[in-house]
């Protein structure tokens, strides 16, 4: 049978849209693809600012938003005239044709390929080896309240406001936020990516109890400064994405003045065209005036001369000079006698409880495992459970691992045999 479909004009492009009438939404709101086009259309200015003239990854929720997505970085075979590819190199040394999003016919174009989460690249195609932005990604962890998440990005706004530099801020449209920053593009990933580390540590001073940029999960409280989205091939959701939440809520560029009182559920497909056509993109100036990253690498270069070295990168690069260990504390080996003493770190007592592809399944894992152990659980912080999303090449997978740390040695739980233990790294040949 004949696939339905539907053509819409375009600012003069026409744009095909497949089975059009096929739900992305279904359960707590409903919402069809062409819907959903509809809304990005609505939006169009605003959301042709973050990926206009970047490279940008396909993240393709084919399946409807209430199934996994999959990301798609090679441009498809036959692209229309309105849409064109940039070259990209990744740290792996391969390279692909990646799509150029330039107008709103082609962002009508991709959301029709499933991607209601628009990530771009931080470069221009003019250049494509030297960021034209820093990405400030808050990431709470398991139990923070978005009040905390405010709180850490008005302090990384203090921060950048000494650095002189400006801050754009977003809700990531889940329980984040994100802060984007304009630079100049005369520095490398590796230099940007040094500054943001930089910030992350001077917002980690200031809030000591509230913000973390530690790596390892094991070592997080709070709200951690992800300074990883800015290694080459790293991505993030831009403004007006949709991100797969039941409420179809959506990424909002907000104005400073909105975070102390914003709650990211007011920003969703149904409320975002509205405040659009009312105030417009709070961030239209974003390119206006770009920053310098010079007082930031200041910064870095204190940190190192104070023997604060380089942090973790994440798993698939060429690890770093001076990059420091790159394995959890709690899977490190106990130097040898003999070896010289190196700054301390604490190994966690982490155990797994359960691997699965099903979240849900990981998650009933869990509970079993509490009600198995009530002592245990009564003496865990709300961060001591931490639930891994793991991506393979072709599937993601969930780790769930508790931390023991807040509970004395001699009644802690021995590892056991994760339930379920649904591992696709791991052969299954004995």
């Amino acid at each position: 049978m004949k696939d339905e479909e539907e053509f819409i004009e375009v600012e003069g492009n026409e744009v095909r849209i497949s089975n059009p009438n096929k739900l992305y939404f279904s359960h707590s709101v409903q919402l069809t693809k062409l819907e959903l086009v509809r809304y990005f259309l609505a939006v169009a200015p605003g959301a042709l600012i973050g990926i206009q003239d970047r490279p940008i990854v396909l993240k393709r929720f084919v399946n409807g938003a209430e199934e996994e997505p999959f990301y798609q970085k090679r441009a498809p075979s036959s692209l229309p005239s309105f849409l064109r590819t940039a070259t990209l190199s990744f740290p792996s040394g391969r390279t692909a044709e990646e799509v150029v999003v330039e107008n709103a016919a082609g962002l009508a174009w991709i959301v029709n390929l499933g991607c209601i989460e628009l990530h771009p690249h931080p470069v221009r195609t003019a250049d494509l080896d030297h960021p034209d932005q820093l990405r400030v990604d808050l990431d709470p962890g398991p139990g923070i309240d978005f009040e905390s998440v405010r709180l850490v990005a008005l302090e990384t706004k203090a921060v950048l406001d000494e650095m002189e530099l400006t801050g754009f801020p977003k809700t990531s449209g889940s329980r984040g936020i994100h802060v984007n920053v304009p630079i100049r593009p005369q520095w490398s990933f590796t230099e940007v990516r040094r500054a943001a580390l930089a910030l992350a540590r001077a917002v980690e001073r200031r809030l000591p109890h509230l913000a973390s940029s530690k790596w390892w999960k094991e070592e997080r409280h709070g709200v951690f400064l992800d300074y990883n989205q800015n290694a080459k091939d790293r991505t993030t959701a831009s403004a007006y994405s949709v991100r797969p939440l039941p409420d179809a809520r959506v990424s909002a560029p907000l104005l400073w003045d909105e975070v102390a009182a914003c709650n990211p559920a007011d920003f969703t497909v149904f409320t975002m065209p509205t405040r659009f056509a009312a105030i417009g993109d709070p961030h239209a100036a974003f390119s206006e005036n770009p920053g310098s990253l010079e007082k930031l690498l200041e910064l870095a270069a204190r940190d190192e001369a104070e023997g604060l070295g380089d942090a973790p990168w994440p798993p698939h690069f060429r690890k770093a000079e001076g990059e420091a260990s790159r394995v959890a504390p709690s899977r490190a080996r106990k130097p040898a006698a003999t070896a010289a003493p190196k700054a301390s770190r604490t190994k966690m007592p982490l155990i797994t409880i359960a691997n699965s592809s099903d979240k849900d399944a990981a998650l009933a894992g869990l509970e079993r495992w509490k009600a198995s152990n009530p002592e245990a659980t009564r003496l865990l912080a709300i961060d001591d459970v931490l639930i891994d999303r793991m991506r393979g090449r072709s599937y993601i997978w969930y780790r769930i691992r508790v931390n023991l740390r807040n509970i004395p040695e001699a009644v802690r739980p021995t590892q056991q045999t994760p339930d379920p233990d649904d591992d696709p790294t791991r052969s299954k040949v004995e």
